[in-house]
């Protein structure tokens, strides 16, 4: 099969890696801002979570509002796009807690 074709590889570079389907977790049904992301993912660095989140914004997934005021407000929540990422988040989620005692989670 043509690798360039595969439907597991698109959804894989629009959503995989490490962090990117947390960010998509904490985004659902809710409006965040970039340190309440931080708080949440204390795992990552400032720079990695910028860099995902201008990767997901890229891909139309989610979307960036930036408040005019003094220091600036940036907030970031899921587009209609991003929504429809829902069920393989809550799949995820559900495969998640199923399986964690079996790979090293409480």
């Amino acid at each position: 099969m043509d690798e360039s074709n595969c439907p597991v590889g698109l959804t894989t570079e629009i959503i995989g890696g490490k962090w990117k389907p947390l960010i998509l977790f904490h985004l659902q049904g809710k409006t965040r801002r970039f340190g309440e992301l931080q708080k949440l993912i204390p795992e990552t660095t400032k720079k990695m979570l910028t860099q995902r989140l201008r990767e997901l914004e890229r891909d139309g997934i989610i979307r960036r509002k930036v408040y005019a005021q003094v220091p600036p407000r940036v907030e970031y929540s899921l587009t209609r796009h991003g929504q429809s990422l829902r069920p393989i988040l809550e799949l995820m989620s559900a495969w998640g807690k199923k399986h964690r005692t079996r790979h090293g989670g409480n």
